[in-house]
């Protein structure tokens, strides 16, 4: 049986500070790797954004999805299905939001004035679903962990950031603590360099929609590939 797989978690220089590649090149990056989708999930206001944060809202909104635009774009001339979520931080944790797009980000300058806790409940309120990413990832610039089981929606077991294995095995035992659908992502910034992990489904998703169902059903296959840590 053929399996399609997707890319559930990357960045685009065109709104994150930390990335190497513009939506088109990662789109074509990832058509090359034999993926069949991608998400672009772009560090939001409150993180690593490359977006001018002194600009009025609607036009921070506006640039903040450039990087998605160009790799849907350019994934309609290739065959590359490229869908939208963005990545929500709260000292050092980070929430993969899906569902929502950029005109209900426009409409709703507010979430950016709201606690954490205010800020999910109220996304997933209006449709969204929430993934905690790398719940248990070791670094520096982290000073706690924020596990958030009762109102996230599922967890990012495998990510190819993570420079310890134990990252993941954490995030699969709190997963499991908690009953909590699980996903895979490279948490890409490079279309140089592609980690190769992500989710692969039986069949393909014709919007984020489809694979938000696939998640809560769990359905997928986790991928994970071996690393040298």
């Amino acid at each position: 049986m053929s399996l399609y797989k997707y890319e559930t978690h990357l960045h685009t220089s065109e709104a994150s500070a930390c990335g190497a590649a513009t939506g088109a090149e990662m789109a074509r990056a990832y058509k090359e790797a034999g993926y069949a989708g991608i998400i672009v999930t772009d560090h939001f206001f409150n993180g690593h954004t490359s977006v001018d944060r002194r600009l009025p809202w609607k036009e921070k909104v506006r640039r903040f999805c450039r990087g998605y635009e160009n790799a849907k774009k350019h994934g309609e001339r290739i065959g590359l299905s490229v869908f939208f979520g963005w990545e929500y931080a709260y000292e050092g944790s980070e929430f993969l939001t899906y569902g929502l797009d950029g005109d209900w980000l426009a409409e709703h300058p507010e979430v950016m004035d709201m606690p954490v806790y205010d800020y999910i409940k109220f996304a997933r309120l209006n449709g969204g679903y929430v993934v905690q990413a790398h719940p248990f990832r070791q670094e520096l610039y982290i000073k706690k962990f924020t596990l958030l089981p009762e109102i996230t929606d599922a967890v990012e077991v495998y990510n190819a950031r993570n420079r310890f294995l134990e990252c993941d095995l954490r995030a699969e035992w709190y997963a499991d603590s908690y009953n909590l659908p699980k996903t895979s992502g490279s948490d890409a910034h490079n279309a140089d360099y592609l980690d190769g992990f992500g989710v692969a489904s039986s069949y393909k998703f014709n919007d984020i929609h489809d694979y938000i169902s696939a998640v809560e059903n769990r359905e997928l296959k986790l991928i994970r590939l071996p690393t040298a840590r």
